[in-house]
This record gives structure tokens, C-alpha cells and sequence, in this order.
């Protein structure tokens, strides 16, 4: 095996830099189930601010944050209009129909956004025979659809429909920040017409555990509860909250490099005999690329072999994530490796 393991499986997989150990080290702790844990209510204010919401919380995951979110915002027998390719649907155990009774609505995904008259169609009538449209549900940027960012412009039409028919709207921002850099807006524009967002602390930003809810100050009163209920109550949490302040601080402009790195990536895939890749859907730090020349399996594994860690996609595709910790020559080497795996 290779000296080094380029591990560009996720940006989960990223460790916590030295400033975040040491505040993490050094935090100030309470007991945050009591609302007394000052690290923790540093973080919660600081991310409300920077999202231009009311309120904050902190939670463990991307995944109970998404949770939080639809729980609180629905009725059990609630519907939700979500893509068929979101995380929350694909990927977070069904959720919000084990816990919340809650049904899914799914449709289409298209290039990371559902087509809007199909949203439209999708809520439900005042009808005694139809279960109430408790939600809409959007994802940016898009994991499934290839890491793709999406602009304010793109996801208006499908903001408008919810105003109209007076249906929340949550977001999937896990990696909001990501966003943010590819379009060009602030991040406060992106996130601005929706009622809850969740983004992640533990991908390309580095921390080692969390996410935060932001939202009106009522509608994050009612998510703790709902977080308490999940078990999602911690206690001197603040050893972790103090990671995602140095984060806040420090992680997110560095993102660019990430996006960098990717587009390099993958502009070395598409010049592999074997490989294929859409560039024009390479737009943050994820690339989504197919494996022709043998199974995705079998590509995982040959490439694990040469010290480069990839994972399989669905179908014919692979995925990998740049983060913090991969530099130019790692995706250098891991083009390289990819080409002996195919023998190019």
C-alpha cells in the first residue's frame, strides 16, 4: 500500500484543524439542555446572524437536522413534496414517516431542483380524501445530482408556488456555503425565502461532529423540543460547539480551494480512456463521473489498492468529494492512480 490514503470518499471524512482542537480544548461549558452552555449559544447566535435568521440549534448530524426540521414543521399524516434524489429521502432511513408519520411526495429531480409546475401540481386540494401538503422540501447544493449549486433565480419560481399556496419550505443545506461560493450570492440571499435550513459543521467546513438549524426564533423554540424528543439533547456540548465557531471563522472562504481541486479533478477524469464525466455539473467539490471500463466495484477496489479512496454512486457511477486535507498533488496522484486502474 502507498505511504499516504488520498480519502476523497466524502468531505466527512475531513479532520479537525489545529485552532479547532485547541478551542475545543479550552471551551467554556454549561449544560445546554438547560440553555446554559455558552460555547453552544455563541454558535447558535452567531449562525442565526450569518444566515440572517432569528434563532439557532445546534444538532448532532445533517441527518437529525433535516429531521428536526420536517418533524416541527409537519402534522403526522402530513405530505411532503421532496426530489427523488434528496438526501433526506434517499439517504436518511425514512425518517420522517418512521418517526414523524409523515408521507413522501417524490418527484422528479431533475439537474438538482424538481420542475416547478410539477411541485405546483403536487400540492394537495382542501379535499377530504387527500392528506394535507405539510412541506416543500429543497436541497442545495444537490449531493445525488453531483454537488450542482443552485441559484436564487432557479429556486424562485418553486418559492413563489409555495407562497402562494401558503406551504413551508425547508432546505437541505448541508452544504450551503458551497453554494454560496459557486453562485457568486450571500449566502443570506440563497436561504432568505425559506422557513427552516439546515447546514452541516462536519463536511467541507471540518468539524468533527454537528449541524445547525436556523429559523424564526418560534419555530427553533419548537425544534428543541423536537430534538429533545430524538434524544438530541446534549449536555456540555460546547466542546464540540467550539470546533464550529473556528469554523464559521475560518473554513468557509477556504471552500474556493476545494471547488478548485474538483473542477481539476475532474477535467483529468474526463481525459481518461474508461472514465466518463458530465464537466458541466462539476460545479462545487463534488465529481460524480461513470466508470465504463469495468464495475464501480471493481474500480473501488482496484483504486483502494493504489491508496485512493472512492465510492460507488449508484449505477455505473463513483463519487468523489474534495475537502480540507486534499491538496493539488493529492488529485494529482489520485489521476494518476485512476489511470493505472484502467490502464490508460
Amino acid at each position: 500500500m502507498p505511504n499516504k490514503i488520498i480519502d476523497i470518499r466524502s468531505d466527512t471524512v475531513t479532520l479537525p484543524s489545529p485552532a479547532m482542537r485547541k478551542a475545543m480544548y479550552e471551551a467554556e461549558l454549561g449544560d445546554d439542555v438547560f440553555q446554559e452552555d455558552p460555547t453552544v449559544n455563541h454558535l447558535e447566535a452567531k449562525a442565526a446572524e450569518l444566515l440572517g435568521k432569528e434563532a439557532a440549534l445546534f444538532v448532532v448530524s445533517g441527518t437529525m437536522g433535516n429531521l428536526v426540521s420536517i418533524v416541527t414543521h409537519c402534522q403526522r399524516g402530513d405530505e411532503v413534496i421532496v426530489g427523488d434524489q434528496a438526501h433526506s429521502f434517499f439517504y436518511e432511513v425514512g425518517g420522517a414517516a418512521v418517526v414523524g408519520g409523515l408521507a413522501w411526495h417524490c418527484l422528479p429531480n431533475g439537474r438538482g431542483l424538481p420542475d416547478p409546475v410539477a411541485v405546483e401540481n403536487a400540492i394537495r386540494p382542501d379535499n377530504i380524501h387527500a392528506p394535507r401538503t405539510g412541506l416543500i422540501c429543497l436541497e442545495n447544493t444537490h449531493n445525488r445530482c453531483g454537488g450542482v449549486a443552485l441559484s436564487s433565480a432557479q429556486m424562485r419560481p418553486i418559492v413563489e408556488i409555495a407562497k402562494r399556496h401558503s406551504v413551508p419550505m425547508h432546505l437541505d443545506g448541508a452544504r450551503i456555503f458551497n453554494a454560496a461560493i459557486a453562485t457568486g450570492e450571500p449566502v443570506r440571499s440563497l436561504v432568505e425565502p425559506f422557513d427552516s435550513v439546515q447546514f452541516c459543521l462536519s463536511k467541507g467546513l471540518a468539524c468533527p461532529v454537528g449541524s445547525l438549524v436556523v429559523g424564526s426564533a418560534d419555530f427553533i423554540r419548537r425544534a428543541r423540543k423536537t430534538r429533545k424528543m430524538l434524544g438530541g439533547g446534549m449536555r456540555q456540548a460546547g466542546v464540540l460547539a467550539a470546533a464550529g465557531l473556528v469554523a464559521l471563522d475560518t473554513m468557509i472562504d477556504r471552500l474556493a480551494e476545494d471547488h478548485a481541486n474538483a473542477r481539476l479533478l475532474a477535467e483529468g477524469i474526463a481525459e481518461i480512456p474508461g472514465l466518463a464525466i458530465d464537466l458541466s455539473a462539476v460545479q462545487t467539490n463534488i465529481v460524480a463521473f461513470e466508470v465504463l471500463a469495468m464495475t464501480p466495484a471493481e474500480f473501488v477496489s482496484r483504486l483502494a489498492s493504489e491508496g485512493v479512496k472512492v465510492i460507488p454512486f449508484g449505477g455505473r457511477r463513483c463519487r468523489a468529494v474534495t475537502h480540507y486535507g486534499i491538496e493539488r498533488e493529492d488529485v494529482l496522484s489520485a489521476l494518476a492512480a485512476m489511470r493505472r486502474v484502467v490502464g490508460a
